[in-house]
């Protein structure tokens, strides 16, 4: 080459080979799920030690890591072996609150639901975790803290000396401290009357022990801080905190408002897309983040299929974009259709803030922040459904609005689709992989061949995933698309090849 440079050709990271690790709440075959336990939200926090799920019925379920809290030994002792720890995260159950309850807006004659719509976790402090939960009207900012249960150990009395009365000698297992005086007596009354039946023996007490209290028992409690209220005339739809730790976004269709955790009576309106008349509405808010690092940059996405960048430096009213990112739509291709699909439901920013990841009805896109001339790179999701709209918007199906996420590393995308199948697509450079799981104990069986095509190679049918299956409501292998089951939520863990997702009021978690 010139000048005797080198050059260096990187090789795309192999696909990963995904296992199932765990499943809460699976449900046996035949089982009715209550409309209440579906869960509508996933969220891990930043170490990846934490996941939370909301639900329909307004509760937040907290999982906590496992795996590395006891690694069986020193590190010391670990190094000396010789085999690799191959560990993957595993969770198990914390804790559960009630969140948001149903309540019903009288001014406006409409009932607000109680489902959680988005779940944020904030910075911890002094071992609690807080975080941000919103329905459609009201956010909360919750701290959930372990507190020791205090416990009456001893009474006055040593039960093998004293001859007392048998209830004085069980009292001692009283799950709350009775009310005592500084004297020692005591207020409750079954005490007194209990002391008043006992006689002191001949020759006096032996031993004379006083009571002691205890905290043996540790119990979760969730308390919630703040509620944000009143701020919002249409549904809310994201809420993002900032990386400054002070702040956070909330966004419904045509407004998106800046809070401070501390003040929840205030908040100021930084973006507001309502025009004078409503009959000139052409778009609406769909999804809002924050970026992860610069605290004065976020983006939000619209109906239109586009993203827009602002910057909080520019003006405290950021109606103007500082970006502007969208496709071009091909002369030609419009139809009916085509608004509706290019809606985005859901926007996420990679870990470094580089790129943006955008999800529509369709399609899978990446969007470099430099580069506002069009996507990095488009991942084909639901093409195979093209033929198909007309009966998607008969059914309301079209409107369904799926979440997207990436990996830490930022080598990889993921999205859900229908009959409880995930996608999951390579975005390195030259990266050809594509992988359809599924929701199931069994994530590969999707990927294995149907005696119905004998003559397609596992290598050709994740490349179609990626371009697009060819038949209608078939999926790559010959199987028929469930619109019904759909999986719509899912998370990757920050620090691992890891994957939350929910499947009905099931969560199953995956790891390659």
């Amino acid at each position: 080459m010139n000048g005797g440079e080198e050059v260096i050709t990187v090789t795309p990271p192999q696909p990963l080979e995904w296992k199932f690790s765990q499943v809460f709440g699976e449900r046996t075959a035949g089982e009715e799920v209550q409309e209440v336990d579906i869960i509508s939200a996933i969220e891990f926090d930043k170490s990846g030690d934490h996941l939370a799920t909301g639900d329909r019925g307004g509760r937040v379920v907290l999982f906590e890591r496992t795996d590395n809290k006891d690694h069986g030994g020193s590190r010391r002792d670990l190094e000396r072996m010789d085999y690799p720890i191959t560990r993957h995260p595993e969770f198990r159950y914390k804790t559960e609150f009630q969140s948001h309850e149903p309540e019903f807006d009288y001014l406006k004659s409409l009932e607000i639901e109680e489902k959680i719509n988005k779940i944020r976790w904030c910075q911890t402090a002094n071992g609690a975790l807080f975080l941000l939960s919103t329905n459609d009207k009201t956010i909360k900012f919750w701290k959930v803290q372990e507190k020791k249960v205090k416990k009456i150990s001893d009474m006055n009395l040593d039960p093998l000396k004293a001859v007392a009365n048998g209830s004085v000698a069980s009292s001692s297992n009283a799950s709350s401290p009775k009310p005592y005086l500084a004297n020692g007596g005591c207020l409750d009354k079954s005490y007194s009357s209990l002391s008043n039946e006992f006689s002191i023996p001949p020759g006096g007490i032996p031993s004379l022990r006083l009571p002691t209290v205890t905290s043996n028992e540790i119990s979760l409690m969730a308390r919630c801080r703040r509620v944000y209220a009143h701020a919002h005339d249409y549904h809310i739809n994201s809420i993002s905190n900032n990386s400054d730790g002070e702040t956070f976004i909330s966004a419904d269709d045509l407004r998106i408002n800046l809070w401070n955790l501390e003040i929840s009576n205030q908040s100021f309106n930084i973006v507001d897309v309502k025009p004078a008349n409503m009959e000139d509405l052409t778009e609406v808010i769909t999804s809002a983040e924050f970026h992860p690092t610069h605290c004065n940059t976020l983006a939000y996405s619209s109906s239109k299929g586009s993203i827009r960048l602002i910057d909080l430096r520019q003006s405290a009213l950021c109606d103007s974009h500082a970006k502007l990112f969208e496709e071009q739509e091909a002369p030609g291709s419009r139809s009916f259709f085509t608004e509706i699909i290019a809606s985005i439901s859901d926007i996420k920013f990679a870990k470094d803030g580089r790129y943006i990841l955008s999800r529509d009805y369709m399609t899978l896109k990446l969007w470099d922040i430099n580069m506002d001339s069009g996507p990095v790179a488009t991942f084909q999701v639901h093409e195979y459904l093209r033929p198909k709209l007309c009966d998607l918007y008969e059914n309301d199906s079209i409107f369904d609005k799926f979440e997207c996420c990436l990996s830490g590393d930022g080598l990889r995308v993921a999205t859900g689709s229908y009959s409880n199948l995930f996608r999951v697509f390579g975005c390195a450079p030259g990266s050809t992989e594509a992988a359809t799981l599924e929701a199931s104990k069994n994530p590969m069986r999707r990927q294995v061949q149907t005696p119905s095509r004998p003559s397609r190679s596992l290598s050709s049918i994740t490349r179609v995933v990626r371009r697009g299956a060819d038949s209608p409501g078939v999926d790559a292998n010959g199987n028929s698309f469930d619109f019904t089951t759909k999986l719509l939520h899912l998370a990757w863990h920050p620090t691992e090849n890891s994957i939350a997702c929910a499947a009905a009021n099931s969560l199953y978690m995956y790891y390659a």
